[in-house]
């Protein structure tokens, strides 16, 4: 029996070896374009990048001891061009030029697929590359080597274009990434994904999401890219990552069928149209082990397992069905590790599958155990039965064996169920009593049985809050941190004793740093009759998913890190301090970290210097807004290997005066006399504006401007019959004021708020929230509290309450005074 195979890589070479395992008597000729076989494509990035300094070390097997220890025929250099099935013979060009015709009593194709070069102006400029084979690694490395590359640019989001951007960075080179989508890395939702741009923007990359290129040019210094919106980079350097066509040209020549997706047609047995052709890996569409419906799938591993099974079937016969793929894939992303595997939310929403999904946040081990580092975990699944439909992790360490199980569980048709049923091996440093895969079951269960009904942070995005009642369940110190603007702090550990703030007539929202106090918060809360939702994944997925990517042109403060991780230094973090006191707060959950810098800081002397590691992404931003916030000095912040470092300075009392607004400098005092929507909101706009300058602002609120600082939801308190009358006819809250002009019965003030949510201007509560953290002082007029029947506990917290002389004193100190 002669054995004819078509591509010496991952699928031909195996299949070879497989059939000499099988058979001692065939003979088996294997025809590459190449000059190489069986290589490690996939390490090709890390060559570029000299994390692999031999490059011989990619080679699996050279033709020559390939041919030897399995006695195959291998002839590189050697190009199949074309197939004739009737005859049973392939046309062979080699490298000099010579063709000739070779007999085949079974063929299997194995071409791969071609990088996707699109047809644009400029393309083929020098300076320009993709990257598939040995031969494209060569001339990159050659370029890199021969040329100064301070500048490079990456054109395709995917697994291969961030591996290609993080081995850029380690020659040296300042790297930009542009995508079409809003998301790098396609296979995983949004929500994961954006957490892998913090981490891009954490490492220096530039990122231009929903950019697309229109143009190269090559210039005397590199190339210039134009992208569709009119933006315009020069960079020393472009590799196109946008993506890999199958290669069927030869199939299809030859009369072979191809399928919807315009890959090879291939039956359980991977057989072709042709019952003598096989084919396998890139250049074949198979139905997807979920959908039943064909689908391509760039991966090695499923390459290498249908190479396995159709040797056996072209020697045995077909009696081993290939079970089909679901696209488990895998990468590193600089410290990061994103994972994939089956199909995420916006793949079942584009086939009108129901799903239901559920995000956690865990340890990679036991946080106790030194080293622990975060992963985020999304799952899918059907809300009739639970059966797991897919699943995306992006961490740092231990990823990849839970990826496996969750593959496992999916290939074998398993459910949410299953997942908690795994029996996992524990020991501190590698895994929790509860490892995270079981945890996720477990978030999946409880929404399924309905014990916890999910708020996912879309639904959130685009909510009307003034119909739910929002509540932040973290701690004070943590809120004072920021949180989602409408939202009502009461921490978890309250809350049973503040239900009665608490409205039953509307839905209750809650939300914590991850889910977990958020669900606590829902039990109890539901116990008590109300409608609850609890935001999964927490503030950190919502906060991750919501804040859009500027692009870097537009960037302003963004922290650019060199190849070690480190922050580019101001002259000021190089002072030195008198003492480091370093303190881990790895492995801890949310709000751990800030709490332990808090009670670290009150440990030191004026000088002395905090160093606190902490594996939690959102520190480095928490420890910068603390340290605005209490007058320290915010040395620097860099990253390594998941965990990240920040050393923040004790600053003496005086230092903290000075960091702090001075409140003997000149002022700002407004009077806010009008409930008019309009006016409230230009009053709050000029006041943070005049904050924003470090002076001293004061909003004094008399008679109806007392309604723009009353709190949504009051407690109940005692009102002689004439408060009662006016509390019935002046606006409850803020969210009822009219406008001074076109109210029309508050179609118009609907109007206003709607056009300002439309084109993203904060609305007046949002503007009053600011005011109170950027410091402004309100002050409610005592008399005119009285004289309308308005109490202390119906206005918002931070209201202090003055007269005519308190007003006084502060228009005394200020240069402006405005009466609105």
């Amino acid at each position: 029996m002669k054995y004819v195979i078509i591509g010496g890589v991952a699928g031909g070479a195996t299949a070879a070896a497989r059939i000499r395992r099988n058979t001692e008597k065939a003979e088996i000729i294997l025809f590459e374009k190449g000059e190489y076989i069986s290589y490690a494509n996939c390490g090709l990035p890390y060559y570029i990048g000299g994390v692999i300094s031999d490059r011989e070390r990619l080679f699996v097997q050279t033709p020559e001891a390939f041919a030897r220890r399995f006695r195959v025929d291998v002839r590189t250099a050697s190009e199949v061009t074309a197939i004739d099935v009737s005859r049973k013979e392939v046309t062979v060009r080699t490298s000099a030029g010579g063709e000739y015709v070779e007999a085949y009593d079974k063929l299997l194709l194995s071409p791969g697929a071609s990088p996707v070069r699109p047809p644009l102006p400029g393309i083929d400029s020098r300076g320009i590359f993709t990257l598939r084979n040995v031969q494209d690694t060569d001339r990159i490395k050659d370029y890199v080597r021969q040329h100064q590359v301070r500048r490079a640019l990456v054109v395709g989001g995917g697994f291969i274009g961030l591996e290609m951007a993080e081995n850029l960075q380690h020659v040296g080179a300042e790297v930009a990434v542009v995508e079409m989508a809003a998301q790098v890395m396609g296979p995983i939702d949004f929500s994961m994904a954006a957490l892998v741009h913090e981490h891009l923007l954490q490492k220096g990359v530039k990122l231009y999401l929903e950019q697309a290129v229109e143009s190269f040019e090559e210039t005397v210094s590199g190339v210039t890219v134009k992208f569709k919106s009119g933006i315009t980079i020069e960079t020393d350097l472009v590799i196109l990552s946008i993506g890999v066509r199958a290669e069927t040209s030869l199939a299809s020549a030859a009369g072979l069928e191809l399928g919807e997706m315009k890959g090879i047609r291939v039956n359980d047995y991977l057989q072709t149209s042709d019952e003598s052709v096989y084919a396998v890996g890139d250049a074949i569409e198979f139905p997807h082990p979920l959908t039943g419906k064909p689908w391509l799938n760039f991966l090695a591993g499923p390459a290498n397992r249908q190479a396995r099974i159709v040797a056996d079937n072209m020697v045995f016969g077909n009696k081993t069905r290939y079970e089909g793929a679901i696209g488990t894939a895998i990468a590193k992303v600089f410290d990061q590790t994103v994972a994939s595997t089956g199909l995420p939310a916006k793949r079942l929403l584009q086939l009108g599958i129901p799903y239901l999904s559920a995000t956690i946040h865990s340890g990679s081990h036991a946080g106790y155990y030194p080293g622990a580092l975060q992963m985020a975990i999304k799952i899918t699944f059907s809300p009739d039965g639970g059966k797991l439909y897919g699943a995306q992790i992006v961490g740092y360490d231990g990823v990849d064996k839970r990826i496996d199980e969750y593959a496992m569980v999916i290939k074998r048709g398993g459910t949410v169920y299953d997942l908690m049923e795994l029996e996992h091996a524990y020991a501190p440093p590698f895994s929790s009593a509860k490892d995270p895969v079981a945890v996720s079951g477990y978030v999946a269960g409880n929404i399924l049985n309905g014990k916890m009904n999910p708020l996912y942070w879309r639904d959130l995005k685009t909510a009307d809050l003034n119909r739910v009642t929002l509540v932040d369940v973290r701690t004070p110190d943590e809120y004072a941190l920021g949180g989602i603007d409408g939202a009502v702090n009461v921490p978890l550990d309250e809350l049973r004793e503040r239900l009665a703030e608490l409205p039953l007539d509307k839905p209750v929202w809650v939300y914590c740093g991850v889910g977990l106090r958020g669900y606590l918060a829902s039990n109890i809360l539901r116990e008590n009759g109300y409608d609850v939702r609890n935001l999964i994944g927490g503030l950190k997925t919502y906060k991750a998913a919501v804040n859009p990517v500027l692009l870097p042109d537009a960037s302003e403060g963004v922290c650019v890190q060199n190849s070690s991780g480190t922050c580019c230094a101001s002259q000021e973090e190089k002072v030195p301090v008198a003492r480091i006191v370093r303190v881990d707060a790895c492995g801890i959950q949310c709000p751990g970290p800030i709490l332990k810098l808090k009670k670290s800081m009150e440990q030191l002397r004026p000088g002395e210097c905090l160093e606190i590691r902490a594996t939690d992404a959102g520190f480095p931003r928490d420890a910068e807004a603390w340290c605005r916030v209490t007058g320290n000095r915010f040395v620097s912040a860099q990253t390594e290997n998941g965990t990240y470092i920040v050393r923040v300075e004790k600053a003496t009392p005086c230092a903290m005066e000075v960091s702090l607004p001075d409140s003997t400098a000149k002022g700002k005092t407004f009077i806010l006399f009008s409930d008019d929507l309009d006016k409230a909101l230009a009053t709050f706009v000029l006041a943070n504006g005049a904050a924003a300058t470090g002076e001293k602002v004061t909003i004094f609120f008399t008679f109806w401007g007392l309604n723009a600082i009353k709190k949504t939801e009051k407690p109940k308190v005692e009102k002689d019959w004439l408060g009662k009358m006016f509390g019935m006819m002046l606006p409850s809250d803020s969210m009822k004021l009219k406008l001074s002009k076109m109210n029309m019965g508050g179609m118009g003030a609907r109007m206003m708020r709607h056009i300002m949510k439309r084109k993203g201007i904060d609305s007046l509560e949002s503007l009053r929230r600011q005011a109170i953290e950027n410091g402004v002082e309100f002050i409610a007029c005592q008399m005119s509290m009285d004289v309308m029947g308005v109490k202390k506990e119906e206005l918002l917290d931070h209201v202090t309450i003055g007269g005519v002389a308190t007003y006084m004193g502060r228009a005394e100190e200020a240069n402006v005074n405005l009466f609105i």
